[in-house]
């Protein structure tokens, strides 16, 4: 699919409906899903201004990536951001325990070890933990599919929930900012505006640099008169 159609299907629609409670009987589980429902659908991504949107950004270390052909989730990595104020004191990180043995790629890839998800949370707990800490917020990550695909599969494999959130791609704003440059990679994008990564394939350190290559991202495209996502959209669905 044109990456410009996704994000008109991922951006442009209400936040949906049926996020049920974990544990239906508790009632209080079911008053905060149900508010949670409530936040997500008045939620209007696209008309909030960029100084005022709150998002969460993230990053996911994989087996692999294909989550329909078994490849898992044994990180997650988050930071949140007001505006274009990265919040340092509110972040997530968590390791997730796996059901197959890791490559030695994998392994030298991302400094995890089978040792070190011994003893991680199950896949249920790390993803009801995440969800807890981005409540309603927006999520944002770099080439996004990625991530939408795995948390699709483990929201639905892990807690029988359909994922409800909505992704944004921080690649659309690099589009508009650098449109000849064809900046792809995280490595890239960062090097474009200075960002250093201090551990790569990190999950919060990615999820850092990523919250790093966002801000710069909407600081310049404000400057360009782009004042929110809708912005970006009317403009992205022009391109061909």
């Amino acid at each position: 699919m044109n990456p410009f159609v996704q994000f008109v299907k991922d951006l442009s629609g209400r936040i949906g409906n049926g996020f049920s409670s974990l544990n239906q009987n508790n009632p209080s589980n079911v008053a905060y899903v149900r508010d949670l429902e409530r936040q997500m659908k008045d939620q209007n991504v696209l008309d909030i201004p960029f100084d005022a949107l709150q998002v969460v950004i993230f990053d996911l270390e994989t087996t692999g990536f294909y989550p329909y052909k078994g490849d898992e989730i044994i990180s997650i990595g988050a930071v949140k951001v007001a505006g274009t104020e990265i919040k340092e004191a509110e972040t997530f990180y968590s390791l997730v325990k796996n059901e197959t043995p890791l490559s030695e790629e994998i392994v030298n890839l991302t400094g995890i070890t089978e040792e070190m998800l011994a003893d991680a949370p199950s896949l249920r707990d790390a993803l009801k933990d995440f969800f807890a800490f981005i409540k309603a917020d927006v999520l944002v990550a770099h080439h996004a599919s990625h991530e939408k695909q795995f948390m699709n599969h483990a929201t639905w494999l892990a807690l029988k929930q359909k994922f409800q959130h909505r992704i944004v791609d921080t690649s659309f704003l690099t589009t508009i900012n650098y449109p000849d440059d064809r900046l792809i990679s995280l490595d890239e994008c960062c090097e474009q505006y200075g960002i250093q990564i201090d551990q790569r394939h990190h999950a919060l350190h990615d999820a850092v640099a990523t919250a790093k290559l966002w801000v710069e991202s909407i600081r310049e495209i404000q400057e360009k008169n782009y004042h929110n996502l809708k912005d970006v959209y009317t403009h992205l669905a022009t391109l061909k």
